[in-house]
């Protein structure tokens, strides 16, 4: 929970996980202010605006999250009352639940599944190999394999299969 300055009141322990991952929060003296920081560089989408919203999705570790802020006051009456947010972090799906029946149909490996994850989340094969530890010369190859695999030629067709569910 947030006040309408944007200040911490209330974070659940396994909110401060997602926050301070690999981090302890055991070794924080002053948490407050810290997560506070915390918020601001992870959730604000432009902190420097006063009407900035919050982040979409977010990165703890290798793990990406979502945020979803909610307005406590919303419908209330009284100004001199403070504007509070909740915040509800998730962890994201990494793809939608419809397509795995598609990606198993082509029996898609581990590594190749990742492939098609970062390739819908519009990354190229540099930030790719970067995520997945790898060279770039490796994703052309797990890419060739998808392409194979599932009877296209482009990078576009394996999303456009994705997608949309197209068999």
């Amino acid at each position: 929970m947030l006040d309408r300055f944007l200040r911490p009141i209330y974070a659940s322990p396994g909110a401060m996980e997602i926050l301070y991952y690999p981090e302890s929060t055991k070794k924080i003296r002053s948490l407050n202010g810290h997560l506070s920081a915390r918020v601001q560089s992870l959730l604000i989408s432009n902190p420097a605006s006063p009407r900035s919203g919050f982040a979409d999705e977010f990165l703890s570790g290798r793990r990406r999250y979502s945020c979803r802020a909610f307005s406590l006051n919303a419908g209330s009456n009284h100004s001199g009352e403070a504007q509070k947010s909740a915040l509800l972090l998730e962890r994201s799906r990494k793809l939608p639940p419809e397509t795995l029946p598609l990606v198993e149909q082509f029996n898609l490996t581990r590594r190749e599944r990742e492939t098609i994850e970062n390739l819908v989340h519009g990354l190229s094969n540099k930030e790719i190999a970067d995520r997945m530890k790898i060279s770039s010369s490796t994703v052309k190859v797990f890419l060739r394999l998808i392409m194979t695999k599932m009877g296209t030629t482009t990078r576009l067709g394996i999303m456009g299969k994705i997608l949309s569910g197209n068999r």
